[in-house]
């Protein structure tokens, strides 16, 4: 997705953002460092890695993007340009590649329109960063909601993932600077951050007293008493830690969604996979959060056709939906990642990846639907994304008219019409 369009006419800088949360966070860092740096004719691509597809899409979008500004100069930076930088240096469209240990670089920005040879690839070894510095980012273009790096790299291995070695191991945000960050989004009129990362719930195992998810999102909240809303994005079951689980029961300002890292729910598949957690692990974190906050709904990722999944196997990811009542649903497609163990493993046929793929869909669809049906008549409050879409505090969508994108409203759900809610005014 763009958070700018690439138009042909103003010489301006615009940011392609692929992928997930994080990257639209340093995608919004990036548009404000280029515009220090005094770049003014460009396109900056941020790319992802996590499936074949992505880096299509990624290519797809560089090539059209020369074909609409000519005379830009075209930066491509994120996973898939950190894990493979000479696959993008030999695309005839690209002037740049940009590693991501060095893409919130002010330097990075600076050379990148200068002309110097030796910058046209500016990537360095992932593994040897140590640190992760908070970035002050000011607004997010297009967005009615915020996000706020917390976390950066993963420390795990899972067999399927190609995205340690394009974030690195994992590192922490120093809590100070993470309310820093909070609080002036919440002061430019932001009223609702996510906080986002690789592997959130590993945070704080690099920092001074090891703090916990958990222990920031308390201080966050605490420190930023105009914060109305806080989200969190992907976490791991068996690494949600207690104070984090306490926060949710006491907290009504943290939003009652967790979306989970399951991939899948039959345990030999799990333990292929290098999960750390098991089928059991995933119903007992959902039943936990539902006992101590019983609105709570749940999204979650899922892979269908990982290798060697048998009928078997794939019935239980499917049935986990149901026995977790997961509301939104992330299917993947397995992608054999080159490098990965899962691809030296023995592979699923194609069909039967798409057909699985598309049975998960069709549950995850179905699941959606009976969470969107017991939302009836439930007074709720919802966030305006666009002028006719908001989300409730679960994140059900729900359809407005002519709302106020960021604007935050008390609403009564009154009906369902296709995928999303039909609300009106509170009285």
């Amino acid at each position: 997705m763009s958070d700018g369009p690439a138009g042909a006419h103003a010489p301006t800088t615009d940011v392609i953002n692929f992928g997930c949360r994080l990257n639209a966070y340093e995608s919004a860092a990036m548009r404000e460092l280029a515009a220090a740096s005094g770049i003014t004719d460009a396109v900056i691509v941020n790319t992802c890695a996590v499936t074949a597809e992505a880096e299509r899409q990624a290519r797809q979008a560089i090539r059209k993007a020369r074909r609409a500004r000519p005379g830009a100069r075209i930066i491509v930076t994120g996973c898939a340009a950190q894990i493979n930088p000479a696959a993008f240096a030999a695309m005839p469209e690209v002037d740049r590649v940009v590693g991501n240990a060095r893409k919130l670089e002010p330097a990075s920005f600076a050379r990148a329109t200068d002309g110097a040879t030796d910058a046209r690839v500016l990537v360095s070894d992932i593994m040897a960063v140590r640190e992760t510095a908070g970035h002050l980012v000011h607004g997010f273009e297009g967005r009615a909601r915020a996000f706020v790096q917390v976390q950066q790299g993963c420390d795990h291995r899972c067999t399927f993932c190609v995205i340690p070695y394009g974030r690195g191991n994992s590192r922490s945000v120093p809590a100070g600077a993470v309310v820093e960050q909070v609080r002036t989004l919440v002061d430019n009129g932001y009223g609702e951050i996510v906080l986002t990362g690789v592997d959130i719930t590993a945070y704080g195992a690099d920092l001074p007293g090891r703090p916990t998810l958990g222990t920031l999102v308390r201080r966050v909240l605490r420190l930023v008493p105009a914060l109305r809303r806080l989200r969190l994005s992907s976490l791991d079951p068996v690494e949600i830690d207690d104070a984090l689980w306490r926060v949710l029961a006491e907290e009504p300002r943290l939003m009652p969604h967790l979306h989970l890292s399951l991939q899948a729910g039959g345990d030999l598949v799990l333990k292929r996979m290098k999960r750390r957690h098991t089928r059991a692990d995933a119903i007992a974190a959902c039943d936990r959060a539902r006992a101590l906050r019983p609105d709570t709904a749940f999204g979650a990722d899922l892979i269908a056709g990982f290798p060697t999944e048998t009928d078997d196997d794939f019935a239980a990811t499917r049935a986990l939906v149901d026995e977790c009542g997961l509301a939104y649903l992330h299917v993947f497609p397995f992608s054999a990642r080159p490098g990965t163990p899962a691809a030296r493993m023995p592979q699923v046929p194609g069909t039967v990846v798409t057909a699985r793929a598309a049975a998960l869909r069709a549950a995850g669809a179905a699941a959606h639907a009976r969470f969107l049906d017991a939302q009836l008549g439930r007074a709720v409050s919802v966030l305006a994304e666009q002028p006719d879409l908001g989300r409730a505090e679960n994140f059900a969508p729900v359809r407005l008219r002519d709302a106020t994108p960021g604007r935050i409203a008390a609403m009564r759900i009154t009906g369902r019409h296709a995928d999303a809610l039909q609300a009106e005014r509170a009285a």
